[in-house]
């Protein structure tokens, strides 16, 4: 398999699981068709042509030249962060007889970086799932992808890019389509397990290894608002969606009668909202997930010959 199609079969795999209808994906997609059709002539060779059949904005090839995108995907060097130690790091190994044919990041970076935040309005699908008016989620959205767009302009998005164009490293990062992975398979996993308790949340999520992994290095699955026997009534897996949503969405959680949230993380401002709303929260660890989902992406790629050398914080079980 060349590295182009790994990719592509990645991002593929992402959307076969992504929380949103069809439609909506699908929609995504031809709003990009529109837009590049609207372009004057000479604006059209700054547009994303991936934007044409990738929904996320925060998957991207940021430097790969044309004869590398034909080469044989042989063997993926993947972690969570990748910065220019990890470019250094795949040189060093390739230097040792490592055969690395490409470094693949999980957070975005280069092409992926200042856009990323566009993936966030998927969660106004995932919150009107749970039951919040759509109407609702979409108005809390919009301020929040806001402020996480201010956040990320001002980021150096090409310094490692810029060491792997140096050392003529094929580099690349999947984030949603890997989010989406974990996302679907937890849920399903809670749906097959139904936890009574808080407690048994995390005991389900000790049945995975990457949890385990996790707890080995102190960072284990954590209840940061409930107790152990609190119930959990309806659960809610966020996992996906690029960062964490607009804190005020606990309120309508509420209304909508969600009693537990999982997520990998969460930042303070939603665990007081949480907590003032009696929303259970449950942390299942930042680094576990992304190497969940990962992995799950890592297994379609090692059913296609595909070797994955894991770095930078993620840890690689095989589901096959």
């Amino acid at each position: 398999m060349k590295i182009k199609d790994a990719y592509r079969l990645a991002i593929e795999a992402g959307m076969s699981k992504d929380p949103r209808p069809r439609d909506e994906v699908d929609r995504v997609l031809s709003d990009a068709r529109e837009a590049y059709d609207k372009l004057p002539e000479d604006r059209r060779d700054l547009f994303d042509p991936e934007r044409l059949w990738n929904p996320y904005a925060d998957s991207r090839f940021s430097f790969c030249p044309e004869e590398d995108l034909e080469a044989e995907a042989e063997c993926f060097m993947w972690g969570v962060d990748i910065g220019t130690g990890e470019v250094l790091l795949a040189d060093r190994l390739r230097e040792r007889g490592r055969n690395i044919s490409a470094v693949v990041a999980h957070h975005p970076i280069g092409t992926a970086r200042t856009c990323f935040p566009e993936v966030m309005w998927m969660q106004t699908d995932m919150y009107h799932d749970a039951g919040v008016p759509i109407n609702v989620a979409e108005g809390l959205m919009k301020g929040r992808m806001d402020d996480v767009l201010r956040g990320v302009m001002g980021s150096n998005y090409n310094q490692a890019v810029d060491a792997a164009r140096l050392l003529g490293i094929p580099l690349f990062n999947i984030h949603s389509p890997a989010d989406n992975m974990v996302q679907d398979y937890m849920t399903r996993m809670f749906e097959t397990a139904q936890p009574r308790t808080l407690g048994d949340i995390i005991d389900t999520l000790y049945t995975e290894p990457e949890f385990r992994d996790a707890a080995r290095f102190n960072s284990p699955p954590k209840i940061m608002v409930g107790s152990k026997t609190s119930r959990c009534g309806r659960i809610v897996c966020k996992m996906t969606g690029g960062t964490s949503g607009p804190k005020e969405i606990y309120e309508k959680f509420a209304q909508a009668g969600v009693g537990t949230v999982v997520g990998m993380h969460f930042p303070e401002s939603h665990i007081e909202e949480a907590r003032k709303h009696n929303v259970n929260i449950v942390i299942s660890g930042h680094m576990s997930s992304d190497s969940l989902g990962i992995n799950l992406i890592c297994d379609v790629w090692e059913r296609e010959g595909i070797d994955v050398i894991p770095c930078s914080g993620l840890t690689r079980h095989s589901r096959n």
